[in-house]
């Protein structure tokens, strides 16, 4: 995922000047990532720049969303910012002769979607799984994007887990 674009005229309100938007931008990746110290952020005319790394592409995906989900904030593009942790085989030698291989962290595959004005969590859980009941599963995927399962806001992008 190279950019992603945003409704920049809706989400929260996290600064009130230009001069003063990849500060708080950054001071909220800060807040709600446990891994976004190596995040560096930039604005410029509505447009964040994240570089740096972070640990997974989970945690990029967030990072792209949070910065995004900013009143203000059209565009983001992170082709700069790296995962660094990058799942590798073991080395042959590593695993006994005739074991199975050691299985490897499988690579989740996520859609993303712009809520809707009459849209809630669990009408978006019906569309995408069959089932309302599983509204927890997009909840806990966007936990640090959103903060209340029944606030969600028209504009907002979210991450939908898949299989």
């Amino acid at each position: 995922m190279s950019f992603l674009d945003f409704a920049r005229d809706v989400g929260s309100k996290l600064f009130a000047r230009d001069d003063e938007a990849a500060r708080k931008i950054k001071d909220n990746l800060d807040a709600s990532l446990t891994d976004a110290t190596k995040i560096d952020v930039a604005f410029d005319d509505g447009c964040v720049t994240l570089s740096g790394e972070c640990d997974s592409q989970k945690t990029k995906e967030l990072a792209i969303l949070l910065a995004g989900n900013v009143k203000g904030v059209g565009r983001v593009e992170a082709d700069d910012l790296v995962p660094t942790a990058v799942m590798t085989p073991p080395p042959q030698s590593a695993a006994p002769s005739g074991a199975a291989p050691a299985p490897q962290a499988a690579v989740e595959s996520v859609e993303y979607y712009e809520i809707k004005s009459g849209d809630t969590l669990s009408a978006i859980a019906k569309r995408y799984y069959g089932k309302a009941s599983a509204y927890m599963a997009i909840f806990e995927a966007n936990r640090e994007v959103i903060k209340d399962p029944n606030k969600i806001y028209p504009g907002q992008k979210i991450r939908i887990p898949l299989a």
